[in-house]
């Protein structure tokens, strides 16, 4: 029986899913047009009409990814464990992205374009990693539990970029306690205000 046609949005999608798991299965130095068409149950022609060539349909294929599996943000009602929680869920999700990106870029995935193994592990990756951190650190200023207008960039992307250091050095996800350590004797440290010393009872007349 010949399958039903698709057409569209519909078959972008089911080319899009034959790509992703042909990457997964084969990796990117054996995956071709060719065996992304015969998993995809179409012809070569068919891709090239929608990608000039095999790294932009890699490239797509990691967006729709992407998109299709996004990391939630967590709304636990404290700054602690939201952090907590969505750095260890974000460190699942882009584990796998940083392995096959690590392996594609040494088999020359977007040599073409001129861009170094940092750039092509960012074309990769989630961009948006960020900006829902900054959802969760809104809320926590909301509650009064940060000062967002004394705080730099640089401490609020913290601790996403020590994640990301720590999968581009171990392309897997850092342990519970690693990300205790971010938020715990990193982050909260340098982003939350220190409590209010005790006064001293030295001098006081008893």
């Amino acid at each position: 029986m010949t399958p039903p046609r698709r057409y569209g949005a519909e078959l972008e999608t089911a080319l899009l899913k034959a790509a992703w798991d042909e990457l997964i299965e084969t990796g990117y130095s054996r995956l071709t047009m060719e065996s992304v068409a015969v998993r995809g149950r179409t012809s070569e022609p068919v891709l090239y009409r929608r990608w000039a060539n095999k790294d932009e349909l890699v490239l797509a294929a990691f967006e729709r990814h992407r998109k299709d599996n996004p990391i939630e943000v967590p709304d636990t009602g404290a700054l602690r464990t939201d952090l907590l929680a969505y750095l260890a869920s974000a460190s699942q999700a882009l584990a796998g992205f940083f392995a096959i990106a690590t392996a594609a870029t040494f088999s020359g995935f977007l040599v073409g374009r001129g861009l170094t193994p940092a750039q092509v592990r960012t074309k990769v990756m989630d961009p948006e990693a960020l900006v829902r951190s900054r959802v969760i650190y809104q809320r926590a200023h909301d509650r009064g539990e940060l000062d967002l207008d004394r705080l730099t960039d640089a401490v609020l992307d913290l601790p996403s970029q020590l994640i990301r250091h720590d999968l581009l050095m171990h392309l897997e996800p850092p342990s519970p306690d690693r990300i205790r350590t971010i938020v715990d004797e990193i982050f909260l440290p340098l982003a939350t205000p220190a409590p209010p010393a005790k006064p001293s009872r030295r001098g006081r007349s008893t």
